[in-house]
């Protein structure tokens, strides 16, 4: 087995540690820092492989969800660039609201990290049992930027520059469902 394979099949207990020490210790809410560059720094380089291999939720949506989900079909609304751009701006427009509110206050800054990541955790959860185990993943706002990255990267690539509107950032069609099958 591959290291980028023991990482993903073990990377879902840092959700959960985190989500249950963060609640105790709010401030370890920054590290989420990292689980939210970390997807956009890597597309410069790699594309979306952090949503594929690395990310904490898309192990725990992989192995954990994978194994209740019911797998009915997504509805198209899911589907839209519009949809996971305006979820975009509505959660980052919560959460800078909430840090704006916390500001100067570490445990208070880290309580909204905690918080910010178990709802979405909850949310997760609750499309992937009822859906595709990632469905998350098609509208994580972290992979919707990770995927206008890649997408603009891969445009560089191919000598076309950068593209003008990524139509399609987190598409679950390009997003592995898997690490396998990437």
């Amino acid at each position: 087995m591959k290291l980028k394979q023991i990482i993903h099949q073990w990377a879902w207990v840092i959700l959960i540690a985190f989500c249950l020490i963060g609640v105790a210790y709010p401030v370890i809410g920054a590290a989420a820092l990292i689980c939210m560059a970390a997807p956009v720094v890597t597309a410069f380089f790699k594309g979306r492989m952090w949503c594929g291999h690395f990310c904490p939720r898309g192990s725990y949506n992989d192995v954990v969800l994978a194994q209740f989900s019911r797998r009915l079909k997504l509805p198209r609304l899911f589907k839209g660039a519009w949809f996971r751009w305006t979820f975009f701006g509505l959660l980052m427009a919560a959460f800078a609201v909430q840090i704006g509110l916390a500001w100067g206050d570490p445990w208070a800054v880290g309580k909204v990290f905690v918080r910010m990541i178990i709802v979405t955790t909850l949310l997760a959860t609750v499309l992937g049992l009822i859906f595709q185990p990632r469905t998350w993943c098609g509208i994580c706002p972290m992979g919707t930027l990770a995927g206008a990255v890649a997408q603009r990267r891969a445009a560089a690539k191919a000598g076309k520059g950068p593209a003008v509107a990524p139509s399609c950032p987190g598409n679950a069609a390009k997003l592995p469902q898997s690490p396998e099958r990437s």
